[in-house]
């Protein structure tokens, strides 16, 4: 039964780290990804659409994206909804494509990054201790109907702290990683 427990705790914080990779992946390093755009979505014949819906995202090179709508009426409505994102970015069009230079970070702008960076892990790393926090809480409530022994119990509890400070390792080496991509020049 605790098995079963440890499983679908191990389940949720996989994708809690997975959610923080996501995250995080949409945090501009100064270089181009298309992960940047992932957020943006356009109206598109009455639907609010993603980027990646309405046309082919690329990277041109390390500091150009470009979109090739399928549709050429729909950039005029990409161009504002890259503009109106918050993302600091100014698309260029040319009629059939639209080129997005990728400005080069100033050092306060990199420094603020990392900062929400961090914050967006340490979040992260709360969810992981309310994952094990409800698994213990489980665990306890199972030892309580007697459907696990005392002992069994303390070896549940020990493998869900493994659990969590494996996760807690991957998220570091996730911030540690991005944090080094963000202040690289």
């Amino acid at each position: 039964m605790n098995n079963e427990q440890i499983k679908d705790a191990r389940q949720r914080m996989d994708k809690t780290v997975e959610a923080f990779r996501n995250e995080i992946a949409k945090i501009r390093t100064g270089k181009a990804t298309t992960a940047l755009l992932d957020g943006i979505k356009v109206d598109y014949y009455g639907t609010m659409s993603p980027l990646s819906q309405v046309g082919n995202v690329s990277v041109l090179d390390t500091h150009t994206l470009a979109i090739t709508p399928w549709d050429k009426s729909m950039i005029q409505l990409i161009d504002k909804a890259i503009l109106a994102s918050g993302l600091g970015l100014n698309p260029i069009s040319d009629g059939t494509n639209i080129k997005i230079p990728i400005p080069p970070l100033n050092e306060e702008r990199r420094k603020e990054f990392v900062k929400l960076v961090k914050k967006f892990g340490e979040e992260s790393k709360v969810a992981l201790r309310n994952v094990r926090r409800d698994a213990n809480d489980h665990l306890k409530k199972q030892e309580k109907d007697k459907k696990m022994t005392e002992d069994e119990l303390k070896e549940a509890e020990k493998e869900t702290q493994k659990l969590t400070d494996e996760h807690i390792v991957k998220i570091d080496e996730i911030i540690k990683h991005k944090e080094k991509e963000i202040m690289e020049v």
